[in-house]
């Protein structure tokens, strides 16, 4: 495994090592057993966009690792004032041991990883987020014991999240199934992909979507960088809220996930975030120990 650029580049084993390597990380951690495994290497952490969980969950695990992080925000490089993406990829490669950047465009987590010679992990873009979804899997499994027979229903926006939980579903052998207003649907590329190879539906009704799920999961109407579209994202995905409605028509014991920040009140009820509120915080703690694998696997 050389970069994580995309969920989709993972076969289903290596997605399962990756899980399989973070249960480890967790239970060494519970433990107090923290292993050098990545001594005296550098990673760079490139941030376009903001983070609480991303930039926390790498640093604090590059340190557990034995290893160290460097934060590196739009405004203190040259890339923010016009260097060419392939130049600030030739130049940190004889710095660095690793690169993770958070940033707009998939094509410049791409680009960093075409021009330079270290390995580069996707903190997030508009396109797909490959951390988060790892640590969902990490989580559902935790809670669920498998995937197999599992139905994940996604409502909201057909998003970054949409797009690699779709990805990590159908490659774990879960069905998925995603409500969303028309005009929002995920990447078409990605869907077709999912209908070839997997179970997948995509309808406009909540009730549909979320009958007999046993995994809920939803995000923000409006993400980074879409803040002028607040007012007409409300008006179009009034009605895709994850409520009691919603949790009627999956199972009893369907539980409930969010990548956060969550806003009670609209992509979710205060209620129903409350109500797994357990599950929710295990699994943004999941990123620390999924990240210390991906880290640990690209790095070896």
């Amino acid at each position: 495994m050389k970069h994580l650029l995309k969920l989709a580049d993972l076969s289903r084993e290596e997605i399962l090592s990756i899980l399989n390597l973070a249960d480890q990380l967790k239970y060494e951690r519970k433990q107090g057993i923290f292993k050098d495994y990545l001594k005296g290497k550098k990673l760079g952490m490139i941030f376009q966009k903001s983070s609480t969980r991303t930039r926390v969950s790498f640093e604090v695990g590059m340190y557990e690792l034995g290893g160290n992080a460097l934060f590196l925000s739009n405004r203190d490089l040259q890339i923010g004032r016009g260097e060419p993406v392939q130049d600030t990829a030739r130049v940190l490669s004889r710095y660095l041991d690793a690169i993770m950047i958070r940033t707009f465009a998939q094509s410049e987590v791409e680009d960093l990883a075409k021009y330079g010679s270290i390995p580069v992990i996707n903190g997030l873009t508009d396109y797909c987020h490959p951390c988060q979804v790892l640590a969902d899997l990490m989580t559902i499994r935790e809670k669920k014991g498998t995937f197999k027979g599992l139905k994940l229903c996604f409502i909201g926006d057909g998003n970054n999240m949409a797009n690699s939980l779709m990805v990590g579903a159908v490659r774990t052998g879960m069905s998925f199934a995603i409500a969303c207003p028309e005009g929002y649907e995920p990447d078409a590329q990605l869907m077709a992909w999912a209908k070839e190879n997997g179970s997948f539906t995509l309808t406009r009704s909540v009730q549909e979507a979320a009958a007999d799920a046993d995994i809920v999961y939803t995000d923000v109407w409006a993400s980074m960088g879409q803040e002028e579209e607040k007012a007409k994202r409300e008006k179009a995905f009034a009605g895709y809220q994850v409520n009691d409605a919603a949790m009627a028509a999956a199972k009893p014991d369907a539980m409930v996930l969010h990548c956060l920040p969550a806003h009670r009140g609209e992509e979710i009820t205060a209620e129903v975030f409350e109500a797994h509120a357990d599950e929710i915080f295990e699994e943004a703690e999941n990123r620390l120990h999924a990240q210390k694998a991906v880290l640990c696997k690209v790095m070896k």
